[in-house]
């Protein structure tokens, strides 16, 4: 799925995947025509890949095992036809334009990680129990609509209990909905609990362009806390449960000065943006982040606006003053258990640890339902925020 280049008896072969980057580097190889002042007719001649080879050879003596197609450009720059200004411009264009390409790839990516559909999800959480699409459509809910700071829209559901403020937010992971979030939902409201689904930006009913991994997702959780404490008053207990990337965003959340829930339960997070990806690259595609993290880290600020260590909840998670719960399951192969163990020793305050024996990523409750359920509820009686007093 990336670029592969092999050099081999003076030829060039690229193994390239994605149509999008041809497309990008043989534009770019037209203007450069264009800038040598050369016939446009030459480009019919040209693999406009073969050029990524030559600038390593343009400042040599000795060319001789240049295919035979870049043999033009290399006797106009030897007949001094060209400038040497523009040589260097050709130069640094054929050796920056498709590291962009590459920085694009991978920020493509990241900003538009494939999505389930709603069937997938209905599928896969029904297949595990947690789901019953008629029982959910029949649930006594309100459909929520509140507006983000960036301008679209977070659609969800207020799912009251009566004669209680106590609430749960729900914010679910990357490339699902707040279909994911049923489960937990049914989980509070056998504790009493009103709870609030809703989807992030770009995922489900919800607007937003490109997924951010909490670093604007926290934002928009904070307008979600926000229009529950104008309903429900700032005496009301407010709690927040994140999965994964929604686990992010809550730690994230929480470390903002402003941030006015009272307890978090963060559910397999990652602790570092950029330590997560450098272990997916090593583990999927066995490729080290030294050179490819940076570059995508700075087309990911020219395109999206932050940058990768902008997403580290182990970097704030000390300015967390309200009671955490970490869960994470031992065996998580996508996001290691090591990072929820980090995140716990760095947190000060208020706080517990459940490493779930069995499971795999985000799997901690359906594979230890009674043992999660049960630490739930220490949890908030460990820290009474439980109490009807407090919550009412």
């Amino acid at each position: 799925m990336f670029f592969s280049f092999f050099c081999l008896n003076g030829e060039i072969l690229l193994h390239l995947k994605e149509l999008l980057f041809h497309i990008i580097l043989y534009a770019v190889f037209q203007f450069c025509l264009v800038l040598l002042g050369l016939a446009w007719s030459f480009s019919l001649c040209f693999s406009p890949f073969a050029l990524v080879y030559h600038p390593f050879y343009l400042l040599s003596k000795s060319h001789a095992n240049l295919p035979a197609c870049g043999m033009i450009i290399i006797e106009e720059l030897r007949k001094g036809r060209i400038s040497l200004k523009k040589k260097w411009i050709v130069i640094l264009a054929l050796m920056l334009f498709p590291l962009t390409a590459i920085g694009i790839f991978f920020t493509n990516k990241m900003m538009y990680i494939r999505r389930l559909t709603d069937e997938e999800l209905i599928k896969r959480e029904s297949d595990e129990g947690h789901y019953h699409h008629e029982e959910f459509q029949q649930l006594q809910k309100e459909k929520v609509c509140i507006p983000s700071a960036f301008g679209y829209d977070l659609h969800g559901y207020f799912v009251p209990i009566p004669h209680t403020t106590r609430t749960i937010v729900l914010c679910h992971g990357v490339t699902v909905s707040l279909i994911n979030s049923v489960k937990y939902m049914k989980l509070f409201q056998k504790l009493g609990w009103n709870v609030m689904l809703y989807d992030h930006r770009r995922h489900g009913m919800s607007g937003g362009k490109t997924t951010s991994y909490g670093f604007y997702e926290k934002e928009d959780l904070a307008q979600v806390v926000k229009w529950l404490r104008q309903r429900l008053g700032e005496s009301a207990i407010i709690g927040i449960h994140g999965e994964s990337m929604g686990a992010v965003t809550t730690l994230l959340y929480a470390a903002k000065p402003e941030a006015s829930a009272n307890f978090y339960i963060a559910d397999c997070p990652f602790a570092s943006f950029q330590d997560q990806l450098v272990y997916r690259l090593k583990t999927d595609f066995r490729l080290s982040g030294q050179w490819i993290l940076p570059l995508s880290d700075l087309v990911l600020k020219w395109r999206d606006g932050y940058r990768i260590r902008q997403v580290s909840p182990l970097d704030v998670i000390d300015k967390v003053k309200e009671p955490v719960l970490f869960i994470h399951s031992l065996y998580d192969d996508y996001i290691p258990c090591e990072q929820s163990q980090q995140l716990y020793a760095r947190k000060k305050g208020d706080k517990r640890l459940f490493i779930a024996p069995h499971g795999a990523h985000a799997m901690s409750y359906s594979e230890n339902k009674e043992a999660y359920e049960q630490e739930v509820q220490t949890f908030l009686q460990t820290f009474k925020l439980n109490e009807n007093e407090r919550g009412e």
